[in-house]
């Protein structure tokens, strides 16, 4: 039943895409409908009875499903159709990564019941630091016409591409945008960290051990920390905001999602 949520869900993404964004009204709806059924395709792979199915591909998917969402809503505030020309695609993509990849089940059973809220916060500070990382390419994408390529900003000579860069809105608006969205992440980010650190024989049956994931989500932490501090005491911005959080995106990434996937895929081991 979720393969073909999934499969629905994909076609829509990939169609939403590339519609002229003057159809603004047909984009919208499909991208809720698409959102709703890649919703209901996860809920149905990852909840099974008494257990959890989790892997790198349930959690890109999920990631992407969070991402979709704060476009469509953010997209009703500011124009922001640069995003959906870049988050769709890849939306597309990670949504149909669970039927290839299909993970592994953890059973409940003996489980502490803040298991399931421990991984819904994980995943909820993986996805939304994933919509800051999309938001910083797209800044770096829109910092770099406006300084170097000024003329492909007009919608008669640099095309569709072009007309999209055109249409976002300010620097400065795109940037508060995502530090509110850093901000965000890094509190949920914060809570996954101390409840993995001050429960983790609860949690997951043994003592913290100091191991890659570990490792590399408490840089991260840090990563995304220094850079908010930075921009409280000392006005960071710019290429220097950009860099902390494309850096910090991509060490999340490889403590759970890079992990799981050599795990996974090279590997072929189960879940640990």
């Amino acid at each position: 039943m979720q393969n073909y949520s999934f499969i629905a869900a994909a076609l829509l993404y990939a169609s939403c895409a590339f519609l002229p964004a003057r159809w603004r009204l047909p984009i919208s709806g499909g991208v809720a409908l698409a959102w709703a059924l890649h919703g209901l395709g996860l809920w149905s792979d990852v909840v099974v009875q008494d257990s959890l199915r989790l892997g790198f591909a349930q959690m890109l998917s999920a990631a992407l499903w969070i991402s979709v969402a704060v476009y469509w809503v953010e997209n009703r505030n500011m124009a922001l159709d640069s995003m959906r020309v870049l988050m769709l695609p890849v939306a597309a993509v990670a949504v149909l990564l669970p039927i290839v990849f299909p993970g592994n089940v953890v059973a409940l059973d003996g489980k502490t019941a803040l298991f399931p809220w421990h991984v819904a916060v994980a995943m909820l500070a993986y996805s939304t630091l994933t919509t800051a990382a999309f938001h910083a390419v797209l800044m770096a994408v829109q910092e770099s016409h406006l300084h170097a390529h000024r003329a492909l900003l007009n919608e008669r000579k640099g095309g569709w591409y072009a007309s999209a860069i055109a249409r976002l809105p300010a620097l400065l608006t795109m940037e508060k945008m995502l530090f509110r969205l850093i901000a965000i992440g890094f509190g949920l980010l914060t809570l996954t960290v101390l409840s993995g650190l001050l429960f983790s024989e609860q949690l997951f049956g043994k003592a913290l051990t100091w191991d890659h994931k570990t490792i590399f989500t408490l840089l991260s932490w840090v990563l995304f920390g220094v850079l908010l501090a930075g921009r409280h005491w000392r006005g960071w911005r710019g290429k220097t905001a950009l860099t902390f959080t494309l850096t910090g995106f991509v060490t999340l990434l490889l403590a759970y999602v890079g992990s799981r996937f050599v795990l996974e895929v090279v590997l072929h081991r189960g879940l640990t």
